[in-house]
């Protein structure tokens, strides 16, 4: 965990592959806590501390993720999240090489939380949601492609479902049918920008995380 920006409402942080944003059935210790450490300690605060979940991203996926250090900014963050008012940019580094160097996916998508994993389903399939990213090819090396999304929608897996399904898992993401997993049981899927308007000063954020190397190989 690093901290990427901070004031006296919110905190976003650079996730690493791998760890846990709120507490689960594995006992791991999660990002809020290790926030709230963190600000006890660099704040000098006597008794508990704030920090409210905004949003969550996959634990074997990393980048930005943001926390709200006051309950006034977590309702507001919660009422822009469901407004659509949060924009995040993703960087997936998959395998082989697009067609087209730029593209709209369009999928219904059914989720199966007994096995943790997302199928492309019809439209007429129960539960099944309409689930549409906009993608463009950034690099090409040459076993993998890194790309830019633009997620429309925000479904469970849903990167890693349709990538996988358009015939380009991301590396490292066995479970969506990669060759092979990363040396870091991580995926290589960034969160990587994150724009707002901040929800008690109004001013524009715009935070980035920085790529992970293997990006940075094929970028060069």
């Amino acid at each position: 965990m690093t901290p990427l920006y901070e004031d006296n409402h919110i905190i976003i942080v650079n996730k690493a592959p791998g760890e846990i944003v709120q507490g689960d059935k594995t006992g791991d210790k999660p990002l809020s806590e290790i926030i709230k450490e963190y600000l006890k300690v660099k704040y000098d605060k006597p008794g508990n501390v704030f920090c409210g979940v905004v949003h969550r991203i996959d634990r074997p996926v990393g980048g930005t993720v943001i926390f709200a250090r006051t309950s006034k900014a977590l309702s507001r963050l919660n009422e822009m999240l469901r407004k659509g008012e949060i924009h995040k940019t993703y960087w997936a580094l998959v395998e082989g090489s697009p067609a087209e160097d730029s593209g709209r996916l369009e999928d219904w998508l059914v989720s199966d939380g007994r096995i943790n994993k997302t199928f492309l389903a019809s439209q007429d399939t129960k539960d099944a949601r309409h689930s549409v990213l906009e993608y463009r090819v950034l690099a090409r090396g040459i076993k993998y492609s890194l790309l830019e999304i633009n997620l429309i929608t925000g479904r469970k897996h849903q990167i890693r479902a349709q990538l996988s399904a358009m015939g380009h898992p991301i590396k490292g993401d066995l479970k969506y049918g990669a060759k092979r997993s990363n040396p870091d049981g991580g995926i290589s899927l960034l969160a990587r920008r994150i724009q707002f308007v901040h929800p008690v000063s109004k001013a524009n954020i715009d935070v980035t995380a920085p790529p992970f190397p293997d990006m940075e190989k094929v970028m060069a």
